[in-house]
This record gives structure tokens, sequence and C-alpha cells, in this order.
């Protein structure tokens, strides 16, 4: 039994992590289209697993929570910059089969955007009791890394993409030999597999793993497809395709490839694309949310893809039509705490 490992997302779960909208954020001018999306995912969690909110007021937030689960729901107050837990929350490990809370420091993607407050929000959880007595905390502020950005198969390997992990203003001074290294060392990890293809229109992570390609099972990855050869992503993704056809499991045999369809092209009131995606799915212990476009005919594809994935799960569409106008999704707004991390309340 392996006792020091990185676990996969489907490993048994203490509870999910919101960080709610207010508007002090980007979210200013779509609040109201905003927090619906969010009571909806609030109200899929809770309904089956302990739910954490970390949000600026709590009256005001609860009184949206009306009917979930709210016995299943703890809200924290704490300054936020803004919502996208994936990849400003703590990052949990196990090390003698002991939960440990990697805080690594999140700059907004590569300085991008403001993230002061946000970068905080892991160690003033901890501070705060949020977490299991059991639980360790580990300082990785050397480090800058988003959760977004790994696929872990809870077995020793790591997918990521060479876009991200080598991007400007995140690890400058390391190169990719040494970033793998260091990943290997952090996560207790024997292979990194990367992707140096595949990207999305709109996104602003540097092609984030969680966007393009996600483990299912250790055999299993899920996939976004272009088939259109006119899209402009036409040409980076089927390379991406081609790049997965080559990789092998620890055992040696091919991966189980299961292509997502490409959303239908989704615009901002410019008209610039939008990183819509359908890998960008949360797995929960007994279902997978997934992000719906306002597209049913696509919609229905990739969860009938999923559901084929996780037969053992229910499967649950989200619209995340409000999320992706501020060019993130359902997956990089939660994030999820593995047993023994969190004692409840």
């Amino acid at each position: 039994m392996i006792k020091s490992f990185f676990p996969a997302e489907w490993h048994p779960q203490d509870a999910v992590q919101l960080t709610w909208p207010h508007a002090g954020t980007d979210w200013a001018g779509s609040l109201e289209e905003a927090n619906a999306c969010f009571v909806q995912i609030a109200r899929a969690i809770a309904q089956r697993q302990k739910l954490i909110i970390i949000c600026r007021e709590i009256h005001q937030v609860k009184a949206q929570l009306a009917d979930c689960n709210i016995a299943n729901i703890r809200l924290h107050e704490l300054p936020t910059n803004d919502t996208w837990a994936r990849d400003h929350a703590g990052i949990t490990i196990y090390e003698n089969e002991k939960p440990v809370l990697l805080d690594f420091r999140f700059n907004g993607w590569g300085l991008k955007f403001a993230a002061n407050l946000d970068n905080l929000i892991p160690r003033r959880m901890y501070q705060d009791g949020l977490f299991a007595k059991g639980l360790s905390y580990r300082n990785m502020q050397h480090f800058v890394l988003e959760g977004g950005a790994l696929e872990s198969d809870g077995m020793g390997t790591l997918l990521t993409t060479a876009g991200c992990l080598l991007a400007n203003n995140r690890n400058d001074h390391l190169d990719k030999t040494q970033i793998e290294n260091e990943l290997k060392r952090i996560f207790h990890l024997k292979r990194v597999l990367w992707l140096h293809h595949g990207y999305l229109e709109g996104d602003d992570t540097d092609s984030h793993v969680d966007t393009l390609a996600r483990f299912c099972d250790a055999q299993t990855i899920a996939y976004v497809r272009c088939e259109d050869e006119h899209d402009p992503h036409y040409e980076a993704l089927r390379d991406m395709e081609l790049e997965l056809r080559k990789m092998i499991t620890p055992e040696g045999k091919p991966y189980r490839l299961l292509p997502l369809p490409m959303a239908k092209a989704v615009t901002d009131e410019a008209g610039h694309r939008l990183p819509a995606t359908y890998a960008n799915f949360l797995i929960l212990n007994e279902a997978v949310l997934v992000p719906f476009y306002g597209h049913t005919d696509k919609d229905q594809q990739a969860k009938a893809v999923l559901q084929e994935a996780f037969a053992q799960r229910e499967l649950i569409g989200i619209n995340c039509e409000a999320l992706i106008r501020q060019h993130g999704s359902l997956h990089c707004v939660t994030m999820q705490y593995p047993r023994g991390s969190y004692d409840g309340f």
C-alpha cells in the first residue's frame, strides 16, 4: 500500500470548498447571475457531502442558501480578491497516510490579476481551525502552482501542461526538468506526463490541464476533441489527442480515451470567444457535476460521455454560463478535501 501520495479527485472526500463572489470582485457587473450559479453548485454539493464556503459576509451568503442543506454547509469570513478556489486553495497530499495541506503561492496566473488576499486563504483557514486536527500544514510559497494545473491518478502519475507550468511569471528560475523533479519530490510521484499541445481561446490560465484532459480513473482520460476543421482550436486539440494516444499507463497499456465534445462557441459582448469546456467537471463522492452552457445537444453529449466514465456515479448538469463570462467554469471554482482533512462542524 502506498502511504505517501497525491490522491486522485475520486479519492473519498470530506468536503468541498467554494469561495463566494461579492461586489468587490470581477463579478460586480453580473453578481446576481454569478450568485445564482454558485447557489446551484452549493445545493448540489451540500445535498451529498460537506461544503465549506469562504465569503466576505456570512449573513448575505446564508440568505441565498435557504433551499440548500445548510446543515452540511460551513460559512467562514475571509477577505478575498476573487472566487477561483481550484487555484488559490491548498492542495492536499498524504504522507505516511496522514493528510498534509500544501500552501503554494498563487500569483494570479502569472501576475495577470491581483491575488494578494486569495494567496492568504489556505493559511488563514488553517490558522482559524477549519481543518481536522490530524492535518498538517506546509508553507510552499517558494513555488507558484495552481490546482487547475494538476491531474493525479492517485497512483503516482501526474498529467499537466507545459503551457502552464513553463509559462512566464510562474517559476521562471526553473527549467522543465527542474520543475518536474520538484513536482515528483513534493507530490511523491513516479512520473509526470506532459501535454505540449491544446489550448482554449479566452483562457487566462495558460492552458490548465483541467480545461483540456482529466483522469476519470487510473486507466481512463476524458479530453476535449474538436471535429470542426474550421474551428481555430482544431489543430492544437488534434495534436493534443495524438499526444494522449502515445501515453501509456504504468502497466504499459494505452489509456482508455473518452473524447468530450467541443463546446459550442460562447462569446462575450465584444465578440471574443470564452473558454467553455466540458472537461471542467467536478468529481464528488457519489456524483459528478458537469458544466452545461445552454446548448442542449452538446451538454447532453458531454454528460453521456462522462456517464460512461463514471457509471456508478450520478451525473448532474450545472448551468455555468455565468462562470464562463469570467473565463472559468465549475471545476475552477471548487476544491475538494480528501478523507481525514476535515472533521466537520
